[in-house]
């Protein structure tokens, strides 16, 4: 048998092909370590449905795992009469459950209820600074229990912060203004937030009625201090559009439950299986 013939290539033409090589390598290399980058951070590990009556706003997770839900048959008669007609994404913080109350499109206050594990409920009223939009989509606690990071509606570049009232010593009493503190200013803009909540001292995670229907995570400079902050917005995940009825589908609420390392999502259906809200579990990585 004729052995192969070896075929001799010039030095300088041997050196192109090993540089060539060793970037070919680099370059996988690369891809490789972008596509482990961008590989989504949350996993979905099941659903489950909720009344819209009674759970189309959003929910938080008692200290025990069990769930505190809202929707708009959640709005005590009391506070209807008052003239609250839209309650948002609640918390859970200090045994408390805190909720997020506006009224009509003539409305100068909004109003968070913090109420205690005996039931009892108390308010506290913010009127509108300068500038400020009526609506109050959410109610959100920073882990230390000191501060309330509440949200606006329609394109954003800020999320409010609050005292959180009960909670924080300079929170005043039921019956006098509760105040802003210092605000987060977004680097990016985001729209339509409807809920958000903590999932450590300097993170985020906020659920977006925009076109897409996603999660978005911020970042914080620093834990809030009543100080204003920066926030850097980035987008989590696509948050399914899944049902039998075809149209536009409704981001609502989110939870994480810190303990159980359990986010949640909700989102409405198009109309008419909209009477049913499908809330989405996740864990990390």
């Amino acid at each position: 048998m004729t052995p192969p013939t070896r075929l001799s290539l010039p030095r300088r033409t041997r050196r192109g092909l090993t540089a060539l090589a060793a970037l070919t390598g680099a370059l996988t290399l690369g891809v490789s370590a972008a596509s482990a980058a961008a590989a989504p951070a949350w996993t979905e590990t099941g659903t489950s449905s909720v009344n819209s009556l009674t759970g189309g706003q959003g929910l938080a997770t008692r200290a025990d795992g069990s769930l505190v839900t809202r929707g708009l048959a959640s709005i005590p008669l009391a506070l209807r009469i008052a003239g609250w007609s839209h309650v948002g994404d609640p918390d859970v913080a200090g045994g408390y459950v805190f909720d997020a109350y506006q009224g009509g499109d003539d409305a100068k206050k909004k109003m968070f209820a913090a109420t205690g594990p005996d039931g009892k409920r108390t308010t506290y009223e913010h009127a509108l600074d300068p500038g400020e939009m009526l609506n109050n989509s959410f109610a959100a606690v920073a882990p230390d229990g000191q501060w309330l990071v509440a949200g606006e509606w329609g394109a954003m570049k800020r999320l409010q912060v609050f005292p959180t009232p009960v909670l924080n010593k300079s929170a005043p009493a039921p019956g006098a203004n509760l105040p802003q503190a210092g605000q987060i200013t977004l680097d990016k803009g985001v729209e339509n937030i409807q809920g958000c909540d903590f999932t450590d001292a300097t993170h985020l995670l906020c659920s977006s009625d925009n076109a897409v229907k996603e999660v978005v995570e911020v970042a914080l400079d620093r834990p809030l201090d009543g100080k204003p902050v920066t926030g850097h917005v980035s987008t989590a995940f696509a948050i399914p559009q899944r049902s039998i009825c075809s149209g536009s589908f409704e981001a609502e609420g989110i939870d994480y439950d810190a303990p159980r390392g359990t986010l949640r999502v909700a989102i409405v259906p198009p109309a008419p299986c909209l009477v049913t809200t499908t809330v989405i579990a996740y864990k990390r990585g």
